[in-house]
């Protein structure tokens, strides 16, 4: 039995959870998401409650039911508080800046990296700090992932950009041998 796919999705106040067989529409105060539910995963509105159960117990569907049951959640969530992630760039000379919907980086490249930020999603810059937010869980992860991979922090000096709270673990440099 899943454990995930088996508990009962509460809808807070301010949120509306429309089903159109498997359709999912979810309608907040900062916007609305739609999500199309494998045929295997049954999804009932009860009260003001929602339920996922599957139709076997095929290893299939046993997975997609805590799946289904997750991606319905973080929609009611995002559409009700939004998620946002916090990006710190490290590294002397290095800052980020917004210019209309790009943000453009200096990381110590030949060259400033510009970095479209979707229309869906919000990026600001305050000092070293690059905070990505929206209603979409996975674009909002999917953002930050990319602005990271520009520069992923580095284990000597600890340049780059990383999470806020990501602990990089640092190596000792080379060491001068006597001869």
């Amino acid at each position: 039995m899943s454990r995930i796919g088996s508990k009962k999705i509460e809808i807070p106040s301010g949120v509306t959870v429309q089903l159109n067989g498997a359709s999912i529409n979810v309608k907040g105060v900062k916007g609305n998401l739609t999500y199309d539910a494998p045929p295997s995963i049954k999804v009932e509105q009860k009260d003001n409650n929602i339920i996922c159960t599957r139709e076997n117990e095929l290893r299939k569907n046993k997975a997609l039911h805590g799946l289904v049951r997750s991606l319905i959640n973080n929609m009611i969530i995002g559409v009700d508080k939004g998620f946002s992630k916090a990006l710190e760039i490290n590294g002397v000379g290095y800052r980020a800046k917004m210019e209309g919907t790009n943000l453009v980086m200096n990381l110590g490249f030949s060259h400033p990296i510009n970095h479209s930020v979707p229309k869906d999603i919000k990026a600001e810059v305050k000092g070293n700090v690059i905070t990505v937010s929206g209603i979409d869980k996975q674009k909002v992860g999917q953002v930050a992932a990319d602005i990271r991979d520009y520069y992923p922090p580095e284990p000597y000096k600890g340049k780059g950009i990383r999470y806020v709270g990501e602990y990089v673990r640092r190596k000792a440099g080379k060491t001068v041998g006597k001869k």
